[in-house]
């Protein structure tokens, strides 16, 4: 299970909050259905369907506040965007794999797709929020409308989806609404050198960067060094912060940027984030604080 955490709302009518992870609702899915291998995330392998050994009978973890400490940080940047009690709940109308196994496969399986159609109504809804959006405000709706329609089929369903098209259409529209939202800060020869969608930026030197409104798209920001980078406006959906230094940065108004990102890098009571993330309890001590709108 993830580590729990007091979060802002992620959006401010305070729509969506099914989005949230609530695992009283949930059956531990995450803690069973993928598959785990032995890292410097996990501590031990564990094949995919197979209850981690950490995982006691009443669906709670035998090491969760010790998570980090025992080897499984993995556990703690694992977010379902709600899936698990979507699917404990309401698929599988609250029976659980263990008083009913012959249930426990497709579960697990429509656990991975559930997941996916719930982190598309987490961006989609963010896309909502974004003013200079306003123009693709109509088709955002009907994407939206019908990923949850989606997420209310039956099993079989489900897992009969081509989930790959309906991702790539949410993606490309999501793409124009990071245009839109980023074009204040792009049309100069050097703001447009500033995209760097899936770069390999592993391990890169970016103290103090001026990377408002780049496309960081899927970039590869592992262990980089981006204390002091203003990263305002910044698209940052899919971007793998993992050990990433983001202390003193700012990124206020960076959009698509989801809370298992921070959780999986470094920062302070200097980062600046948007209003609905919260700076993680690992980080270092102080006072953590919500970072200001852009513009506010």
């Amino acid at each position: 299970m993830s580590e729990r955490r007091e979060h802002a709302e992620p959006f401010p009518d305070g729509s969506h909050g099914d989005l949230r992870a609530d695992c009283e609702r949930c059956f531990a899915l995450c803690c069973v259905a993928p598959a785990f291998a032995a890292s410097a995330d996990f501590a031990i392998d564990k094949p995919a369907g197979q209850a981690c050994p950490n995982l006691r009978q009443d669906f709670r973890c035998g090491i969760h506040r010790d998570l980090r400490k025992r080897g499984f940080s993995g556990c703690t940047v694992f977010d379902c965007f709600g899936a698990g009690q979507k699917v404990s709940q309401v698929t599988f109308g609250g029976q659980d794999w263990r008083r009913a196994p012959r249930t426990a496969k497709q579960m697990f399986e429509v656990f991975a797709v559930m997941r996916q159609l719930h982190e598309l109504l987490w961006y989609l809804s963010e896309a909502l929020t974004l003013q200079p959006a306003r123009p693709l405000h109509g088709e955002l709706r009907l994407a939206l409308d019908e990923i949850e329609r989606l997420t209310l089929d039956s099993p079989g369903a489900l897992l009969g989806l081509n989930l790959a098209a309906h991702r790539q259409g949410v993606s490309d529209l999501l793409l124009r609404v990071s245009e839109l939202v980023r074009a204040e800060v792009r049309g100069s020869k050097k703001d447009r050198k500033k995209d760097r969608r899936g770069a390999d930026l592993i391990g890169a030197d970016l103290r103090g960067a001026d990377l408002r409104g780049a496309n960081l798209r899927g970039a590869y920001l592992i262990g980089a060094d981006l204390r002091g980078a203003d990263l305002r406006l910044a698209d940052l959906i899919g971007a793998d912060f993992r050990n990433a230094d983001l202390r003193g940065a700012d990124l206020t108004g960076s959009i698509f940027l989801i809370q298992s990102q921070l959780d999986a890098a470094k920062g302070d009571a200097g980062t600046r984030l948007p209003p609905s993330l919260t700076h993680p309890a690992h980080w270092s001590p102080g006072d953590r604080k919500v970072g200001p709108v852009v513009g506010a």
